[in-house]
């Protein structure tokens, strides 16, 4: 099935949105919290709205699961599921790093089928539609070919990285780089930006479900800890589950190591 239509309508919904986090970044960052170490600004709630009036308008009998709007129970019922990240990062927004992004997938029947992560700031878009690859602004994109852990580059969460989350994992990698959004960075792993993610903190669904299908569309996988691969629009949103994102044998090689970890703990 092709969803031409549905890629069309979320590349223009997230350049919209991307026009209003831009306008804010450069003025207005006030943010307040949602509940501990959760912030929210004007941006985000203007950003959640031009998405959702774009979304209704073109796709009226779709459900829309947003961060930022209470979403209707029956949600879980519906085959096809907008699940949108108006503004993942807001963290770094709100301290002028560049690294946040809208984020805009469809899910049907559990399963991404377009997703779109745009960065407002550097103006780059990443996109697929399943079956159809990975694109950055209209190039496909593969994830990196690193040949080991020994020589791959960790993008990973500033916050994760400072409170010492990573402290097990010294030694693995060549490098654990610090980045922002967790949709951005699978963006970048996708791209090939970067070797893999690796989270250990729980996630929401809109976090993730775009930047799960680009990083599958270039070649990779995203994955639980034990292998499993996450299905959307459930009843609890959260993933409190390790994460992580790359090339399969990447993957498989941190999994092992992980679970052999895990054990001797």
């Amino acid at each position: 099935m092709s969803y031409e239509r549905e890629l069309e309508v979320a590349l223009a919904a997230a350049r919209e949105a991307g026009a209003v986090l831009q306008r804010h970044y450069q003025g207005d960052r006030k943010s307040w919290e949602k509940s501990k170490d959760n912030p929210v600004t004007l941006a985000d709630l203007e950003s959640d709205r031009v998405i959702a009036t774009r979304l209704r308008a073109a796709f009226p009998d779709d459900e829309i699961l947003s961060e930022e709007t209470r979403s209707h129970p029956s949600r879980t019922q519906r085959s096809r599921v907008w699940i949108v990240d108006p503004m993942d990062g807001t963290k770094e927004f709100t301290q002028r790093i560049p690294e946040f992004a809208a984020s805009i997938a469809l899910a049907v029947d559990g399963e991404p089928r377009v997703g779109v992560v745009l960065n407002p700031i550097t103006r780059v878009a990443v996109w697929a539609t399943q079956g159809d690859g990975t694109h950055r602004d209209g190039t496909r994109v593969r994830v990196s070919s690193c040949p080991n852990l020994a020589g791959a580059v960790v993008i990973a969460s500033r916050t994760e990285i400072a409170r010492h989350r990573f402290d097990p994992y010294q030694g693995w990698f060549k490098e654990i780089r610090p980045l922002g959004s967790i949709a951005w960075k699978l963006a970048c792993i996708a791209c090939g930006e970067g070797d893999l993610n690796i989270s250990v903190v729980p996630k929401n669904e809109w976090d993730v479900c775009a930047g799960d299908l680009l990083v599958r569309e270039a070649g990779g996988a995203y994955l639980a800890f034990d292998g499993s691969r996450r299905r959307y629009n459930q009843a609890d949103t959260l993933i409190d589950a390790g994460m992580a994102a790359g090339p399969t044998h990447l993957l498989d090689a941190f999994f092992e190591r992980e679970g052999r970890r895990s054990q001797s703990v």
